[in-house]
């Protein structure tokens, strides 16, 4: 079969099946996207609302993370001038410079994962653009409060 032909017997398929009394009753009437369900008002308070609570975790969290990676440091820094500990900073070096090296070389080779993820969450984006604007700016209030 030519590929358009499979899309339209695969379209045809769903479309059939959104008319069947099971499929309404699971998914409900409009199971596309959340622009098809909610009115604009709607699908704005709730990406603002849910990028709002995102942003203050995420704002709290990193806060934990760099205080606890920023007093770790210190405790290690404190503890090697008073002797506690000693550092072959050679060696650190040299492990740091192997891993520049690993990190260059695997920069190029990009994933399929990855390729399909970004293509998937533009597509997200495109098709729920009102509700995701709502979340970014949910999330930077998050993020100032």
């Amino acid at each position: 079969f030519p590929e358009e032909e499979i899309y339209d017997k695969v379209v045809d398929l769903t479309e059939y099946a959104k008319r069947q009394r099971w499929w309404n009753r699971l998914f409900g009437k409009n199971c596309g996207p959340v622009a098809e369900k909610y009115s604009v008002g709607t699908q704005i308070a709730i990406g603002g609302l849910s990028g709002w609570c995102v942003g203050y975790l995420f704002q709290k969290v990193g806060k934990v993370a760099a205080t606890s990676v920023g007093g770790g440091l210190l405790l290690l820094q404190i503890a090697n001038n008073t002797g506690y500990i000693q550092v072959d900073w050679k060696r650190v070096e040299k492990d740091v410079n192997k891993a520049k090296k690993q990190l260059k070389k695997g920069t190029n080779q990009v994933g399929p994962e990855l390729n399909t993820f970004v293509e998937k969450s533009t597509q997200f984006v495109k098709q729920n653009i009102v509700i995701t604007s709502g979340f970014i700016g949910g999330f930077l209030l998050g993020l100032a409060s």
